[in-house]
């Protein structure tokens, strides 16, 4: 279960750790899963670092039991209801998508500032609204260990406050994505920089506003991350009596 002083660390800097979040077998079974779909993706085997040519190789969804199980620990499930509300939340069937990131001396090309998209326009672009339709909650699972050199996830702690003064005039439809991070960035910037580094299990649980990065893989062994959305039930609720903590941010930054 959060404690209050997490709760109020999520609302106040967009994300919260969960560590050990997902059971070592678990981790270990997924892991065993991956490296068969990067073999089979992109030609990469575990035992032979001469065969890891590229800087990031992206993987869809992990559909196996075993990844399923990982999404779902009992503990997720608690943290999702604190933070996102009891019932307004689908549980995930997969896990993914992966942008597996191996060490490279190569830019991977994927390392800009950005906060994800959550759902399609008319003409199938991407979007993002003020009540952050399709998207509860952007997810970090840690499926390898993760120091500062092994291509951690950049978290700028706060920046989900900058983004709803960007979106209070937009309407249902919300703003196109890439032009929204073009605001969303300078917006944000000077905000304290953050790593997501952590060990196989760890869960970062982050606001779906919040604006983050890659970077390249400095580090001796593959990283492996999945970063799903948890997807919503319908959509932020800003005039409510009970705000949830995602709420109360896109409040608070409102306010700001």
């Amino acid at each position: 279960m959060l404690s209050e002083d997490q709760v109020a660390k999520f609302v106040r800097e967009g994300f919260v750790a969960l560590r050990g979040a997902v059971p070592a077998e678990l981790v270990e079974r997924c892991r065993d899963e991956l490296w068969e779909a990067v073999h089979a993706t992109a030609g990469c085997k575990r035992d032979d670092p001469a065969t890891w040519s590229a800087p990031v190789v992206r993987l869809g969804q992990l559909p196996t039991e075993s990844a399923r199980a990982a999404a779902n620990q009992p503990v997720l499930h608690e943290a999702f209801d604190r933070l996102v509300g009891t019932g307004r939340w689908r549980p995930r069937g997969a896990l993914g998508t992966w942008p597996v990131r191996f060490p490279s001396g190569e830019e991977p090309g994927d390392d800009g500032w950005h906060l994800e998209a959550s759902f399609a326009g008319s003409a199938g672009e991407s979007r993002v609204n003020l009540r952050s339709r399709g998207r509860a909650l952007l997810m970090l699972f840690l499926f390898s260990e993760t120091g500062p050199d092994d291509a951690p996830t950049r978290i700028r702690a706060g920046s989900h406050l900058d983004v709803p003064p960007l979106l209070a005039e937009a309407g249902e439809e919300g703003r196109e994505w890439f032009e929204l991070c073009g605001d969303a960035v300078p917006a944000s910037e000077g905000r304290p920089e953050v790593l997501a580094t952590g060990s196989p299990g760890d869960v970062l649980l982050c606001h779906p506003f919040l604006v983050h990065a890659a970077q390249p893989h400095h580090g001796t062994v593959p990283r492996f991350m999945a970063q799903p959305p948890l997807e919503p039930t319908g959509e932020l609720d800003l005039s409510g009596a009970d705000p949830t903590p995602v709420e109360q941010a896109v409040l608070a930054g409102l306010a700001e």
